[in-house]
């Protein structure tokens, strides 16, 4: 299943090289060999069988999304240091594989915002670095970057906004395409693409995804018909930033999502409604990864409220 996933994200990490340029593949090898080099040592710690837990694929699952969140010209030691926290702490701190209640990448994410913003802030304009620089850049050369980079849509929409432009003239500047940020929309259709996938393979099933693009969407979508030149549209916000890679790929983790079929819905509708909130009026421009750890927060109660009834069970009776 976990090689399945990775096969799915290929569309998604072509579409980034495509436009963004191929730094991205150095964090997906630095980061592979972070997690498998951090799951192997943390096993031997335990003394729990080390090839058996590497052959899962499940390391490798996690350090791949590490790197895709993460800026492709941060530095090499933000990429190690996320994804120890990943595996790490999110991971073998709460006993291992199928025991943490937290997000791992989501979890590395909210970390290294928080502790290194200026770097998280450093996003590439499409196609404006060449892969020399981008190889400069991570291994530890100038960052005098303010020329080769931009602020992405979400930031640059929200800034625009809070600065009083009306939505049409946001949307004209360059930052902006035909649905979201300039070439971040081909990455989100190759996730798109890799999501189908993994519904036609059933890896996974449609009770999260689905519930992350209503919670999202239908959220948005009701400010921008009260006020459609002051919020976003649906399509803006389902096309920009994460928000592919979440509905397909974060969302869908089985360890940390809610259990029922209803309360995976309810789980995703909450995260994708919290993004929204926290990109409209936060301080952080994407608040995927934060909403996604203020749902697992409430996982318990989710699935307390929707376990359903043993057959033949009153309605009434205690359990």
């Amino acid at each position: 299943m976990m090689l399945t996933v990775l096969a799915a994200l290929l569309p998604g990490i072509a579409a980034h090289v495509w436009q963004i340029g191929a730094g991205v593949l150095v964090h997906l090898a630095i980061a592979t060999a972070t997690a498998l080099a951090a799951e192997a040592a943390v096993l031997h710690f335990r003394k729990r069988p080390v090839m058996i837990a590497l052959s899962d694929g499940s390391a490798i699952v996690t350090a791949w999304l590490v790197a895709l969140i993460l800026p492709s010209i941060a530095p090499w030691w933000l990429t190690v240091t996320a994804v120890l926290v990943a595996i790490v702490g999110a991971k073998h701190l709460y006993g291992g594989i199928g025991q943490n209640p937290f997000n791992p990448a989501m979890a590395a994410y909210c970390a290294m915002i928080v502790a290194w913003p200026s770097f998280m802030s450093q996003w590439p304009s499409p196609n404006g670095i060449d892969f020399a620089a981008q190889l400069n850049l991570i291994f530890g050369g100038s960052r005098e970057i303010d020329g080769i980079t931009g602020a992405t849509a979400l930031d640059a929409m929200r800034t625009g906004l809070r600065n009083q432009n009306d939505i049409r003239s946001i949307l004209a500047a360059d930052t902006f395409g035909f649905a979201g940020g300039r070439g971040w929309e081909w990455i989100a259709v190759g996730y798109l693409a890799g999501g189908a996938f993994l519904l036609a393979r059933r890896v996974i099933t449609w009770h999260l995804p689905l519930g992350f693009v209503a919670g999202l969407g239908l959220t948005a979508g009701v400010f921008w018909l009260i006020a459609p030149d002051s919020f976003p549209s649906p399509l803006f916000h389902l096309a920009s930033g994460g928000a592919m890679l979440a509905t397909f790929f974060i969302i869908t983790d089985p360890v940390t999502a809610a259990a029922s079929p209803l309360g995976r819905f309810i789980f995703a509708a909450g995260a994708g409604a919290i993004t929204w909130v926290i990109r409209t009026f936060g301080m952080y421009p994407d608040g995927i990864a934060f909403a996604v750890l203020l749902m697992n927060i409430c996982v318990p109660l989710i699935n307390h409220a929707t376990q359903p009834r043993p057959v033949g069970q009153r309605k009434d009776s205690q359990p």
